[in-house]
Order: structure tokens, then sequence, then C-alpha cells
């Protein structure tokens, strides 16, 4: 096993010495800041959403990009244009309310190509937030179609995930691993709402709960990336619960949750686990803001990994807010953890320290930047933004 190899699964913080020889790297200050204003937010969000803007085809900066990472219907660059919509609303610029709709035109309000799968799916929140914003019911049709088409031959197999020699495996024609729980969900669920059809939630709800009956683990209230994980262990016989992971379906139950009407049965059992996991969770914070790549590491030799850390300030700000969270528990952690955010942006505005595709915890450097991560940021920054009110 790699040196760098061991490090990832322990969640080890590795750094290069001038002699190439990696060594772990020590933890930032724990003191928590203060809340940000207002204005410092808004201006924090909007360096960092420009120089995203500006860097949609020119990948330079990304050297593992895959060319699916283009695409603006691709999961990857979709989490920031699904973000993106978090920002127009609070910005008194219109030109990212006009940059979604730009894009929305462009790609003719469809979803990703593969019909089935969840990553396909993330876009089409964009699409309705465009919709409820001046784009109306026209940007709605093209995903409408491609949903009803699940729901008529909807898929029945199994949720064990055996990795393929090619292709995708074939359990993701359903939700067999946690990210989808961000991807697909939020978007059905908002659709149900705007067009009054029950289909869509029941869809979602059923789907959900397959998911969590399967991935989520009881006792430690955190999600298994998929089954292979379920005995898989870190160097510490700890269990290897992945932080971007968990940051999707955390960051997913804070945009399905204010979809759901309020007097909706089905609420209750987003919230409930919305809690449990935001109460696992808080405690697994490590002293310098951010959270470890894998989980349950020793958080003192613990990489620092933006885009998971995103994601869970995003979570929590959304719950104090929304009166889910209380404010004494869990503003230290968000403020700490947007501090932590705003120290991986790097002075072009371009965010780091955001861990490259994968599927499991692995190594992270300080100039890692992805569209993804940019989403997460700006997520959590739209939400910290509101508890400055």
């Amino acid at each position: 096993m790699t040196l760098k190899l061991a490090a990832a699964l322990a969640g080890v913080a590795l750094a290069t010495s001038t002699s190439g020889i990696a060594r772990p790297v020590a933890p930032a200050a724990t003191t928590a800041p203060a809340l940000p204003s207002r204005v410092q937010v808004m201006a924090s969000l909007e360096r960092v959403a420009d120089w995203q803007l500006t860097h949609l085809d020119d990948l330079s900066y990304m050297p593992a990009a895959r060319p699916s990472t283009k695409r603006a219907r691709d999961w990857q660059q979709a989490t920031f244009w699904v973000a993106l919509t978090h920002l127009a609303e609070r910005s008194s610029s219109v030109r990212y309310k006009d940059a979604i709709l730009s894009k929305g035109r462009e790609e003719g309000w469809r979803l990703g190509d593969r019909p089935y799968h969840a990553d396909d799916h993330v876009i089409g929140a964009a699409w309705i937030w465009a919709a409820r914003h001046g784009a109306g019911a026209q940007a709605l049709a093209p995903m409408r179609a491609s949903f009803d088409r699940i729901l008529a031959t909807p898929k029945t197999n199994d949720l064990k995930f055996v990795a393929p020699t090619g292709g995708d495996p074939e359990c993701t024609t359903r939700w067999c691993w946690c990210d989808a729980l961000f991807m697909a969900p939020p978007t059905l669920w908002a659709l149900s709402k705007d067009t009054k059809d029950k289909r869509y939630a029941a869809f979602a709800d059923r789907e959900y709960r397959a998911t969590t009956d399967y991935l989520f683990d009881k006792s430690e209230d955190l999600y298994f990336r998929d089954s292979r994980f379920f005995d898989q262990r870190g160097a510490h016989n700890e269990k290897l619960f992945w932080s971007r992971g968990n940051g999707w379906v955390f960051s997913g139950l804070a945009r399905i949750i204010p979809e759901i009407p309020a007097k909706d049965p089905r609420r209750p059992y987003y919230v409930k686990l919305f809690k449990e996991m935001a109460a696992k969770l808080v405690r697994l914070q490590r002293g310098n803001g951010y959270w470890p790549p894998s989980l349950l590491a020793d958080p003192e030799r613990s990489q620092d990994e933006s885009s998971g850390t995103g994601f869970y300030v995003h979570g929590m700000a959304w719950g104090i807010k929304a009166g889910l969270l209380d404010r004494k528990t869990y503003l230290p952690a968000v403020t700490k953890g947007w501090a932590a955010l705003e120290r991986a942006v790097q002075p072009n505005g371009m965010l780091g320290w955001v861990q490259q595709v994968s599927d499991r915890p692995d190594v992270v450097k300080a100039e890692d930047a992805q569209f993804y991560g940019t989403g997460a940021y700006l997520l959590a920054g739209a939400a910290v933004y509101d508890l400055t009110r």
C-alpha cells in the first residue's frame, strides 16, 4: 500500500517537504470566528461564482477533468448550476439569473442523456428554478417527459453495487449509491410541487426510503457510499464513511424538505433523518473547521477538504434558519466551517481543497478544484447569508 493510499484511507493530511517526502500537516487554530456580515458573504459568493463562470470551458486548472465535465447537464457541472440559483435569488445582480436562463435555453431544458441515472437528473432543479423565475412551463416539459417514461417502466433491480468492467454499474438505474440522494430526489419533489402531479413525489419517496433502508447505518447515523463499503475498514479499523458522500445526502435533505408541504405526512421522515445526521456530523468536525475526507478517521491527522465541508455548512446553516437545528449547538460549527471554506478560496477566486471525482476518501491538494466544489461553496454561502439577516 502506498503512503498516499494509506493516508487517504486513514484520513491523514500529507504535505510535501522540499525533499519530496510526505509529512503530516498539523491542524489550524480551533477558535470559532464570528458570523460574517451579509456584505462580506455576498462579496465572497460573487467572487467565486464569477471565477467559475469565466472557467466553464477552460478546464486547464483541472488536470483530472473528464470529457463530460464540460457538459452542463453532467452532474459535475450541473451541481454548480443548481447552486448558482441560490446565489441568483439573493444577489442584487441579474447576471446569475441571466446565465441560468441562457444555459437552460442552450440545453433545451433537457436532463442528462442517461434516462434512469440519478446523476443526469440533478440539472432539472436548475430548470425548475428557471421556470419559477421567468422561463415558464416550457422549462419543465422535457424533464416531465423523461420522468414520465421512468414512471411508466420503473426499474426493480436490487441495490447491490457491482463494479462493471465498463460503463455504469447495473444498479445505477436505481439509487444504489448515496450521492444519488442529492441528484434526483430534490428535482422530483420540486417538480411534483410545481406541477401538482403527485406521482413524482410518490416515486421519489419510495426510492429514497429504499436507498436509506439499504445504505444508512443506524448505529452511526451515516450513509455508506454503496454496498461495497459495508465491510471495508480504515487504518484504525473504523468504518469508511466518505465525507462528500454523506455531504451529498445531508445537503440534499436541506433541498428536499423545503419542497415538501408542511402538513405532508411524509415530511417528518426527512426531518428526523436530517436531525439525526446533523447530531452526528457536528461532533465530527475538525478543530480547524473542516470535516475530514473519511468521517470517522482521526480528525487530528486528516486533510482539509472543501466539498464535504461546504455541503455540511449548507445543511447546518439552513437547518438553523429553518428552526430545525438549535442555534447555540450548530452555529459555532457553521461559522468555523465557513471560515475554513473562505481559507480554501485561492487569490483568483478559485475554490481549492476539493477532492476530485471519486467514490471514497482520497488525497486532496490545495490547488484541487471542481464544479461541484464551487456548488457546495455557493450552497453554503447562500445559507450563511440567510443567517446574517
